[in-house]
């Protein structure tokens, strides 16, 4: 019989196998960049120094509001971390009930590109060191004191802004109406914005974390998904006149 490649509740170290596989990619992809992608990755690296020449200036405009910050801080962890962890776990019980193999698959591959956001962000975080809004009057300092002092509860990138717009490039990639599609990036931009309000990261934080989560959602759904990366699919198969192969191309998607 062939070997379920599925991720499913039912097969969790496929999950498992996935993120890992896909983190792997991620992180090695820009050696194998093509010439052209230097055509967003110049202008991308050069907003990220400008807005990181800014940021201490940004911040202190900002001033000091706590009733601002709490709302703002509340506001993104319940829209960037819960809502779409949340989002992703209904959507699998309303595919499982609805028997919607396509509803399944978009939550499975928003929680897979999640967790490779998460991961990332993770490794990031602690290889630049970036100090926080809060600490130090804002200056932003990467490595501020050394190996002595690591980690100095790194800054950079927002993982609030990584996470949800992974998520959001999974959910309008599959459902890609323009009324979904302004809804979840517009749920992300809101995250991203209130980051900075909340003084939780400095601006170019949450745009390397943004930009950062959109890919990885574009990777996962280019990877996994049956309708943007596996239209054709074959595995092998035992039949009665021996093995065999079984190819399946996927003609629709979800409305």
């Amino acid at each position: 019989a062939p070997q379920n490649r599925t991720c499913d509740l039912s097969s969790l170290m496929v999950c498992v196998k996935h993120v890992a596989e896909d983190e792997k990619g991620i992180v090695l992809s820009p050696l194998h960049a093509p010439a052209y992608d230097l055509l967003w990755i110049v202008p991308f690296g050069a907003a990220t120094g400008v807005a990181i020449h800014y940021d201490t200036e940004a911040i202190r405009d900002l001033g000091i509001h706590t009733s601002r910050e709490n709302k703002f801080n509340k506001l993104s962890d319940y829209a960037g971390l819960y809502g779409p962890f949340a989002a992703a776990g209904v959507g699998y019980a309303a595919g499982h009930v609805k028997q919607d193999d396509y509803l399944k698959e978009t939550a499975v591959l928003s929680a897979e590109a999640m967790a490779d956001a998460g991961i990332l962000d993770e490794g990031m975080k602690y290889a630049l060191d970036r100090e926080y809004p809060m600490a130090h009057n804002a200056k932003g300092g990467f490595w501020p004191g050394g190996p002595k002092s690591w980690p100095n509860n790194p800054s950079m990138p927002s993982e609030h802004a990584m996470n949800v717009w992974a998520f959001a490039h999974v959910v309008a990639g599959q459902y890609d109406g323009i009324a979904t599609q302004a809804l979840v990036y517009g749920v992300a931009g809101t995250v991203s914005v209130s980051r900075v309000l909340a003084r939780q990261h400095f601006p170019s934080d949450v745009l390397v974390g943004s930009a950062f989560g959109w890919l990885i959602g574009g990777y996962v759904l280019h990877h996994r998904s049956v309708e943007n990366g596996r239209l054709v699919d074959v595995s092998a198969v035992e039949t009665p006149l021996g093995r065999g192969f079984e190819v399946r191309v996927s003609l629709s998607r979800g409305d």
